[in-house]
């Protein structure tokens, strides 16, 4: 499970910029079109626990069909936009920071629960597709939820430094 490693060094690192943050700031618009802070947050609850839900599901259901590795690290890179899917599309809803850090708590026990109680050879052999990457074995779709976390906080930190 050393895979998850990068996920939780990624999750401490997202909390801490947030931490310092009011509930206002979290949820303050800086830019027209762009996402708040509390936006960006309730995305990776969303693909997270959609994530985890498909895992699960490709694990009881898939076929195993070996696909090669795909350059996943790729996702951290901001500079192609990338449209989320229509799950993933963020509320207006005003949202705590206590009330988000809730549902990533929520989210990533569900994935890490999916990947531990997983068998090695069905995260490395059964598959989905990604809508950029095309199909991912499951245990990069694990792998994944760290990058795209990690892309997003490069964004949290952009709209941060349009808060102060």
């Amino acid at each position: 499970m050393d895979y998850m490693d990068y996920n939780e060094q990624v999750r401490q690192q997202l909390i801490k910029s947030v931490s310092s943050l009011s509930d206002e700031q979290l949820n303050t618009w800086v830019t027209e079109g762009n996402w708040t802070i509390a936006q960006v947050l309730e995305h990776l609850y969303l693909i997270e626990t959609s994530i985890a839900t498909m895992i699960a599901h490709t694990l009881t259901y898939g076929v195993s069909e070996p696909v090669e590795k795909k350059p996943i690290h790729l996702t951290i890179d901001r500079s192609k936009k990338v449209e989320a899917p229509d799950f993933a599309r963020p509320s207006d809803r005003f949202f705590s920071r206590h009330e988000l850090e809730e549902k990533l708590h929520q989210s990533r026990q569900r994935l890490r629960e999916v990947a531990q109680q997983a068998n090695e050879a069905d995260l490395e052999t059964k598959s989905f597709s990604h809508p950029i990457f095309g199909p991912l074995n499951l245990k990069q779709w694990v792998e994944f939820v760290g990058y795209h976390e990690q892309r997003h906080l490069l964004q949290i930190e952009e709209i941060k430094a349009h808060l102060s």
